[in-house]
């Protein structure tokens, strides 16, 4: 691994806290950018009232020099402007009278666990009482880092004209048609200013619709997200070990979003149930080389990227935390009780399309990184150059 991140942080601790390491020096770097990106995880219809009150206030504090990566790790800390309201709740020192803090609420012992959620087998595996220790950390809210990081690791992607996009092909059983042609670059901005992200505007009123029948009845909807890489090289990745084929690495990274519980490249599921003849991609002449003459096998054969769009998708389960709670136990008793709520979103379908992207975008850059070496950027466009300029037909 050449590129690699860590997050730290609960989601209502003082803040969260990402670091990068391995980029090379030179990457154009706005915290602008990491603004905007924040504000795109924030948005999308179905979302909870929490939106508008976890406005994302980031700082740079390492790795980074008048605007460009200085070869140092990278180090981004997201403030929680909510904590002035949780510094008893989650101080790291014990508090000086535990009645009075659970009077309030926010101390309160939660020993409902959710259904779905990680709040009873985590509290099994640490052997914790309640599940706020579980929750605090298990919550998506851990993704702004990775949004964060994976800002600054796009840099590096646009310099050398990879661009990282996503579109929601799905949400409960509403989907766009098969056949659907993939956006390209160009249709980012009228994505993203759909409520869904859908660029299919029918399937996008549809999927409202459901959005707004299941809050209707208290209820939660998951759905499937498509991400896309447009101007990739071949041969990033391998087939030569497990560890650094492509896909596989593309899979465990959004198989590590919450909440996400498959994934697929290509038409991966469906390649399952034609026979070969309509399964693979046929190579043609093209003309800067070989192309394939279909998506089939999403820009990924033999663990290796083709030099074809890659195009990847996961499909995420409905949110765990519903307002007409699901049942569990209260594990201080044993008894049958309801599920805990949270403050939650109806469909956070929108929002994880842009995780999803920047968990790609990350594994992208670091297997770029992998073939082409280099301690700066401009290095790094240089053996690119060098290398596309021996790939032959």
């Amino acid at each position: 691994m050449t590129l690699r991140y860590l997050t730290a942080g609960e989601s209502h601790g003082p803040a969260l806290v990402g670091i990068l390491e391995g980029l090379p020096a030179g990457v154009p770097v706005d915290p602008e950018a990491i603004a905007h990106e924040l504000a795109r995880r924030r948005s999308g219809h179905g979302r909870s009232p929490r939106m508008s009150f976890e406005v994302d206030r980031t700082e740079i504090l390492a790795g980074v020099r008048h605007g460009l990566t200085i070869g140092s790790p990278v180090a981004v800390v997201i403030h929680n402007t909510e904590w002035p309201k949780w510094t008893e709740a989650m101080s790291v020192t014990p508090p000086d009278d535990p009645e009075a803090l659970a009077e309030t609420g926010r101390g309160q012992p939660l020993t409902r666990p959710r259904p779905g959620h990680a709040d009873l087998t985590g509290m099994q595996k640490y052997g914790f009482t309640e599940v706020r220790n579980v929750l605090e950390r298990a919550s998506a809210r851990e993704t702004a880092t990775r949004v964060a990081l994976a800002t600054v690791a796009r840099g590096l992607l646009d310099a050398v004209g990879v661009t990282v996009m996503s579109h929601v092909v799905g949400i409960g059983d509403v989907a766009v048609a098969p056949d659907a042609p993939l956006p390209g670059p160009e249709a980012a901005a009228a994505i993203d200013a759909d409520p869904v992200r859908c660029a299919d505007a029918e399937a996008s009123e549809r999927m409202q619709a459901a959005i707004d029948e299941a809050k209707a009845g208290r209820d939660t909807l998951g759905g499937v997200i498509e991400v896309l890489a447009h101007g990739l090289p071949p041969g990033l990745g391998s087939h030569v070990h497990w560890d650094r084929k492509l896909d596989s690495r593309l899979a465990a990274a959004l198989m590590s979003v919450q909440a996400f519980k498959g994934v697929e490249v290509g038409e991966g599921f469906r390649s399952a149930t034609v026979p070969g003849s309509a399964a693979h991609d046929e190579i043609v002449p093209g003309g800067d080389g070989a192309r394939r003459a279909t998506h089939r096998a999403g820009g990924i054969e033999g663990g290796m990227s083709t030099g074809e769009v890659l195009r990847v998708r996961a499909a995420k389960k409905p949110i765990s935390s519903l307002t007409q709670p699901l049942r569990t136990i209260d594990v201080g008793s044993g008894e049958a009780a309801e599920a805990i709520t949270q403050r939650s979103d109806v469909c956070a379908v929108p929002r994880a399309a842009v995780v999803a992207e920047a968990v790609v975008a990350l594994e992208l850059a670091d297997a770029l990184l992998e073939k082409t070496g280099g301690d700066s950027l401009d290095e790094v466009r240089r053996n690119l150059e060098a290398y596309l300029a021996t790939v032959r037909p």
